[in-house]
């Protein structure tokens, strides 16, 4: 199924609805939730989806899986999207907070087999088999560290959310101290509590999560890591790699300038 609200099929008799959707540039989608886990996969671009414990930037060919209530909204960075929706009872093991994951080749096959598929089949169907071994396959995603936990406390989430639309890994901390009134010691305190990362941590894993978007769009390293404050590309790849185990290449989308499949 193709450009479809799932609530116009959410009723149907199916463990696995698949809908394909493609959006324009720059698209929010607003708060909103649905009955079923959710798994959302980024066929093209880069999707930011946020909800009250933080924000996760999903890449091209990676996905996020949103659990069934999860209010959420999503910006679409030049996206069109393959989503699985999952009936609860048939994923008791499912996230209870949204989880961003690597996606085998095999199951990205499987997602975008299923979206051409007619949501109604026999039990003993080849469509039946693909929900069957999607849904075995969603068990063994390795999770990726693609999200920024964001503080409850609201001063300090409103600095944090203003960070994360012009982050600079050189922003120091005695600014957010001077914001809030308080000292670097409460800072730290108030970081780890509340986001479970260090103030250093926190910045850095904003830093590189944010470049996702301009490795997406094809911008070259070397004004990236200007534009977030990096000293010379190499300190940005060095720390790009220590937090996802991989180069900035390897999240390029293809079709860009040194763009490859992932």
């Amino acid at each position: 199924m193709h450009n479809i609200p799932v609530a116009k099929v959410d009723d149907l008799d199916c463990a696995v609805l698949a809908i394909g959707t493609d959006y324009p540039h720059d698209h929010l989608l607003l708060w909103h939730e649905h009955r079923r886990a959710q798994v959302l996969y980024a066929a093209t671009g880069v999707m930011q989806v946020e909800t009250v414990d933080g924000s996760w930037t999903i890449p091209t060919a990676r996905a996020v899986l949103i659990p069934p209530l999860t209010r959420h909204q999503v910006t679409m960075r030049g996206v069109s999207t393959r989503s699985l929706y999952i009936e609860p009872a048939t994923v008791p093991w499912f996230p209870v907070r949204c989880r961003a994951v690597d996606v085998s080749t095999l199951l990205r096959a499987l997602i975008l087999e299923a979206v051409e598929m007619e949501p109604h089949h026999h039990e003993h169907s080849r469509e039946a088999a693909v929900a069957a071994l999607i849904l075995h396959e969603l068990k063994n995603l390795a999770p990726l560290p693609l999200d920024v936990p964001l503080p409850p406390e609201p001063q300090l989430r409103r600095l944090c959310e203003a960070f994360l639309q012009k982050p600079d890994i050189h922003d120091p901390p005695a600014r957010w101290c001077t914001a809030l009134n308080i000292s670097e010691r409460t800072l730290a305190r108030l970081f780890q509590r509340g986001t479970g990362l260090s103030f250093s941590q926190w910045r850095q894993r904003a830093c590189v999560l944010h470049s996702l978007q301009h490795l997406s769009a094809g911008m070259p390293v070397t004004r990236i890591a200007a534009m977030l404050g990096y000293d010379n590309p190499a300190a940005y790849t060095a720390a790009f790699k220590k937090l996802l185990g991989r180069p900035p290449t390897a999240y390029r989308s293809p079709g860009t300038a040194g763009g490859r499949e992932p």
